[in-house]
């Protein structure tokens, strides 16, 4: 009996390491927790077209907004971890939104193994043009001498804007009132409408705009300068030293996926970045291919998750 239970043992073995040697045998789903159009959508697309190439099987990419982008995550979490449901987790998701919603269906660390950063960023600190600030110096200089008078817009209450705006209130020592909208595109026209005085946004979203002169740059809000805007100081070199703010968007998938088809979609999503079609359509954006890991992914998310809920802590920023 006991030789029997050790062949049947190793037959289901061998048929596990097999069915992950022939992966991926069918098309694969890549989740989105926002709206088709949304910047994450926009990266999501363009990844699964250079992804499709290197691993030999079409990505259906998959819109599931809601939730405050707990609805692709859950869904996400709660598939079979067979390799075929992946999901892109932008920063918001992994490490601004478990601090806002009270209740979460998943545990970001428990639930979830990431697989690979996919871009890094920056938001874009942009006023209107009816407005007289050119350099980031005159806006906190005139914020500082007019608490409460300027409205800062972000796509929406929680998002990588809004919190990235707090830090700056908080860092220039500034009052300025935040104006939370459904969306990048509404705050962006109101924005070029002077109905509110500056915002922080993606630059993903709001690049063609600074180009065109709709909106006006001032400053990014990363480590080092945009190769896309190389001529745009970061916040830190315009007045703020050791603002920090950088945006990332990286690929999940449910906790329990075998590590070898774990690191196979990681060697694939490596290649796939790195593809001139992938750096063609990011370089007029402003995003760069990032990659790596997923231990360092992981690092990635545990570290901005415990800055951004201190600054979420800090300023009372809660769902309504």
């Amino acid at each position: 009996m006991r030789r029997l239970h050790l062949l049947v043992l190793f037959f289901v073995c061998g048929l596990a390491g097999s069915a992950q040697a022939q992966y991926p045998e069918r098309p694969i789903h890549l989740i989105v927790p926002q709206a088709a159009g949304s910047a994450t959508d926009t990266v999501a697309r363009i990844l699964g077209a250079a992804l499709a190439e290197e691993i030999g099987q079409q990505i259906v990419v998959d819109d599931r907004p809601g939730g405050a982008l707990t609805v692709g995550l859950d869904l996400t979490a709660k598939s079979p971890p067979d390799g075929y449901t992946i999901c892109m987790g932008p920063i918001g998701a992994l490490a601004i939104t478990p601090h806002l919603v009270a209740k979460l269906p998943y545990d970001i660390a428990r639930d979830f193994q990431p697989i690979a950063v996919v871009t890094k960023g920056h938001l874009l600190l942009a006023v209107s043009p009816t407005t007289p600030f050119h350099s980031v110096p005159e806006l906190v200089a005139y914020a500082k001498a007019n608490p409460g008078k300027l409205l800062n817009a972000s796509s929406s209450n929680g998002s990588p804007g809004h919190v990235g705006g707090e830090l700056f209130k908080f860092m220039t020592g500034t009052d300025i009132v935040h104006v939370p909208y459904k969306g990048g595109a509404p705050a962006i026209n109101d924005l070029i409408a002077g109905r509110v005085q500056l915002m922080f946004e993606s630059l993903n979203s709001i690049a063609p705009f600074a180009r065109s002169g709709a909106v006006r740059a001032l400053a990014v809000s990363g480590d080092r300068r945009s190769p896309a805007f190389p001529d745009l100081p970061t916040i830190a070199e315009a007045g703020v030293p050791g603002y920090s703010a950088p945006t990332w968007g990286g690929v999940i998938a449910p906790a329990g996926v075998p590590r070898p088809i774990i690191d196979k979609l990681n060697a694939a999503i490596n290649k796939a970045i790195q593809s001139p079609s992938f750096k063609d359509h990011f370089a007029a954006i402003g995003d760069e291919p990032a990659g790596g890991t997923p231990e360092e992914f992981a690092a990635l998310i545990a570290s901005d998750s415990a800055k951004w809920g201190a600054v979420i802590r800090r300023a009372g920023i809660k769902f309504e």
